[in-house]
């Protein structure tokens, strides 16, 4: 039988910046095997995230296994996690559902109010939004900051989504809007994350942070 494996998820901080050529690498050959695109990101966008606080790392030990990123978008009205990777010698053992669950925890909580997206051509993916409250919606539903899209030029398909006017492209737009009574998470969530927000809230104000 095979040794159940100690995997720690958390959000990342500075000491974790040496993984971030790992990380790229990792992001790149998961891009080439699926055959699919994906936007590029530098070693400095994504060594930014997580010196503010806005990703989730996976580790086995010193050992990278997964990462995920959240950034904001139109004056933080909206809020997409991006960038889901899992290590090839760890996939399969549930870590791209923990990873996606802290980062999804990590959004509603500084952000409680925004709306959360994800444009992916992965079903796996879909599988983890679909669970966590996400709907299918046009691209017209999504940000229409020109900063978000510019991210996109570096994926392969992105002629696609020149050619349609941003209208259409290979990935499925998805969108988690907590006023929207369809968008629903685990029961069982719910209470963690109001729990996690209202400890914020009460930190800031000893701190005297509005």
């Amino acid at each position: 039988m095979e040794k159940e494996l100690d995997i720690d998820v958390m959000v990342a901080d500075i000491s974790h910046e040496k993984y971030v050529d790992i990380i790229l690498e990792t992001i790149e050959a998961a891009a080439k095997v699926r055959g699919t695109g994906i936007a590029k990101r530098t070693h400095e966008y994504v060594a930014q995230k997580i010196k503010e606080g806005k990703a989730i790392i996976a580790l086995c030990g010193d050992e990278f296994v997964g990462f995920q990123y959240i950034e904001s978008w139109g004056n933080k009205q909206y809020v997409a996690t991006s960038g889901l990777i899992v290590d090839d010698k760890y996939r399969h053992r549930g870590i791209a559902k923990r990873i996606k669950h802290a980062a999804f925890q990590l959004a509603r909580l500084r952000w409680p109010n925004a709306k959360l997206f994800s444009l992916t051509s992965g079903s796996a993916v879909m599988k983890l939004n679909t669970e966590l409250g996400y709907i299918p919606v046009t691209f017209a539903d999504l940000t229409d900051d020109e900063a978000f899209w510019k991210g996109c030029e570096g994926c392969v398909n992105h002629d696609v989504l020149r050619r349609t006017d941003r209208k259409y492209c290979i990935c499925t737009a998805m969108l988690y809007d907590p006023k929207d009574p369809r968008s629903q998470i685990y029961e069982e969530m719910q209470p963690r994350i109001q729990q996690l927000i209202k400890e914020e809230k009460e930190k800031k104000e000893k701190q005297g942070i509005k």
